[in-house]
């Protein structure tokens, strides 16, 4: 069994999304002890430091000394890194168009319209 097959584990990536939305939700500079306390599952705390290291070493996070440790607060916002996500997904893809088109059409019918409004904008005026 592979480790993203085990029982219990998230998939890669997982807690990294996690301990950024902690962050996002935290509205401060938060420790590692802080991130843990809000994540599900409950990770180590040496994994959540281990994490925050991660996500700061990959500029998505900023840390500032606080006593002996460090605090963390996110160096982008949720749409961002999101986005940033989805481009980077699509480019290593070889036909963009039918993943482009197969995003499309598993949208529901709000997101249908948001996507609609958001490519036309003059159209609302």
């Amino acid at each position: 069994m592979t480790k993203e097959q085990e029982p219990g584990r998230r998939p890669p990536g997982m807690l990294e999304d996690a301990v950024l939305a902690a962050l996002w939700n935290g509205g401060r500079p938060m420790s590692p002890g802080d991130v843990q306390a809000v994540l599900p599952g409950d990770p180590a705390y040496t994994t959540v430091m281990t994490t925050l290291a991660r996500l700061h070493r990959k500029g998505l996070a900023t840390r500032t000394r606080a006593g002996r440790g460090f605090v963390y607060s996110p160096n982008v916002d949720e749409a961002a890194h999101t986005a940033t996500a989805m481009h980077d997904l699509l480019s290593r893809r070889s036909d963009r168009a039918a993943v482009l088109a197969r995003f499309v059409s598993e949208l529901t019918p709000e997101d249908e319209v948001l996507l609609q409004r958001l490519l036309h904008p003059e159209e609302d005026e």
